[in-house]
């Protein structure tokens, strides 16, 4: 592969196919007979312990990376070790700050990257990573939702307590699903 690769962000609010998008991506490389891998964060095994798993219940094999600055590293050193020319990063807002450098020296490096993630925190806030990704990025994908109060495309995501809108005191990082997540548009965020 010619020196310099891609990188790739999808981002969106959850429920929007950011993971479905990135299996999609991944395997269409896989398929024009290019060496590829997933990663994703070892926080986020709700549907799978070893795969990235989409919502609708794509799934496919990963490797499961700590979110610490020794899992960026062991990330970097499996996709060089290993030759992989396309990686995907699923959860990517998960991880520390050192992935975007490392994400970047590996597209200048010929690798094609493909990192997913949340845009914005359930308070309206952008996930640091993801913003830091997405300015440097040669290719953003954008997906919405569909906000579950009115049906209009969604780019926020409602966390959910007991059914009510979680204070904004609540923390930051919380892995979960349906159960604790909704889609919702601009008019219909709530964060009390």
């Amino acid at each position: 592969m010619h020196p310099g690769g891609i990188l790739e962000v999808i981002t969106g609010p959850m429920f929007a196919g950011k993971t479905t998008e990135l299996i999609k991506r991944v395997e269409r490389q896989i398929f024009a007979k290019k060496k590829a891998a997933l990663f994703k964060p070892s926080i986020d095994n709700r549907y799978s312990e070893n795969e990235v798993v989409a919502h609708n219940g794509l799934r496919y094999e990963a490797f499961v990376i700590p979110t610490n600055v020794d899992g960026v590293r062991k990330m970097a050193e499996i996709t060089r070790k290993e030759g992989y020319e396309v990686i995907g990063v699923d959860e990517v807002q998960f991880f520390p700050d050192e992935i975007v450098g490392m994400l970047e020296e590996l597209a200048d490096s010929g690798v094609y990257v493909i990192a997913s993630g949340l845009n914005l925190d359930f308070k309206g806030d952008p996930f640091p990573v993801t913003k830091e990704l997405l300015v440097r990025a040669d290719n953003i994908i954008y997906l919405t939702a569909v906000c579950t109060v009115c049906g209009k495309p969604a780019t926020r995501t409602q966390r959910l307590i007991n059914g009510k809108p979680a204070p904004r005191d609540s923390p930051v990082i919380m892995v979960g699903g349906r159960e604790s997540y909704e889609a919702r548009c601009r008019e219909h965020h709530i964060v009390p």
